[in-house]
């Protein structure tokens, strides 16, 4: 993909998915019949098992852990930080099955969401790799009158798409196949957006061809998905952020903050727009990645680029035709 200039290495859709079948599997049998406590004992060996074996994710680890933290991450702060991630995949189970009754949600900003769905056109959710998305299922306890869409790669989450299958079948049916074409995901989202349905999806990681922008993120320029924002624009709906900060034991953070009513972008200052909403966005994400320094779950090198050209190049140049499919399918 190009970033200003450059061409992204894409290498996180080619890692492996974290555990595979088998591990998320084995976790969902002991959780449902070991209970909570007992699966959360196995976490010790799983995350030594990830900071033995996985070299490249461990590596990552550190790096990010370098620039979050501000000096330098040792193991014991990525055991931490891949013992996080091994919790939150674990409590998806439990809130995937609805038993919310075991989680201490603090929620924040949910009278924002409220405002926006009570307009009735639906509304853009995005969140993003750090914490747990799954969070979001309290939304399932405080509006049972709105129905959630989920925006997944089922290609590139097998094991993820079949543990959803088997406890939540309902929401599994809803889910929206990020692996379709631009114009087929922008005519889903679309007419779930026309039922007033409530519509997430992750907008951190660019996926392999599509264009992306780089924006400054913990020291350094990362590149970030054009296409969330093109859809919003396109389709002139409400975005709501969102993060569902892990704490520890039982304990969530779930925030809403609404960062745009309705986004519009003019076609003769398309490239600066969007430059500014992806910065934008960075920089909230930015701000709850240092509140929250072990939530991050992207293990691998976020901010990689190779073959670096002009950097004066549009970045946006290869964003024109997707804005133009969008405009059409929708």
């Amino acid at each position: 993909m190009r970033v200003d200039g450059r061409t992204v290495n894409s290498h996180w859709k080619q890692r492996p998915e974290g555990g595979g079948r088998f591990a998320i599997g084995l976790i969902r049998a002991i959780a449902c019949r070991g209970g909570r406590a007992i699966a959360r004992a196995l976490l010790l060996p799983i995350t030594a098992y990830f900071l033995l074996v996985r070299g490249p994710e461990r590596r990552a680890s550190r790096a990010y852990l370098a620039r979050v933290l501000g000096r330098r991450a040792g193991v014991l702060d990525v055991a931490r930080h891949i013992h996080a991630f091994a919790s939150t995949i674990l409590d998806r189970v439990f809130l995937l099955s609805g038993q919310l009754e075991r989680f201490a949600i603090k929620t924040e900003g949910l009278d924002v969401l409220h405002e926006q769905l009570d307009r009735g056109r639906g509304v853009l959710v995005f969140g993003s790799h750090l914490g747990s998305f799954d969070a979001l299922r309290v939304l399932a306890r405080e509006r049972p009158d709105v129905q959630v869409r989920i925006v997944l790669d089922k290609s590139h989450n097998p094991a993820i798409t079949e543990l959803l299958d088997a406890l939540d079948p309902k929401l599994a049916a809803t889910v929206i196949d990020a692996g379709q074409d631009g114009p087929s995901i922008v005519l889903a989202i679309k007419q779930a957006a026309d039922d007033g349905a409530l519509v997430a999806l992750l907008v951190d990681r660019a996926r392999p061809g599509e264009p992306a922008l780089p924006a400054p993120f913990l020291g350094s320029p990362a590149p970030f998905p054009v296409a969330p924002w093109l859809i919003a624009a396109t389709l002139k709906l409400p975005v709501v952020l969102a993060f569902g900060l892990y704490r520890g034991a039982n304990r969530y953070d779930l925030r809403f903050e609404l960062f745009s009513p309705g986004i519009e972008i003019a076609r003769h200052n398309r490239a600066q727009a969007l430059d500014e909403l992806v910065q934008a966005y960075a920089q909230r994400l930015q701000h709850h990645a240092r509140s929250a320094p072990f939530n991050w779950f992207n293990f691998f090198d976020f901010w990689q680029a190779d073959d670096a050209n002009d950097p004066t190049r549009d970045a946006a140049r290869g964003a024109v035709p997707l804005a133009r499919r969008d405009r059409r399918a929708a």
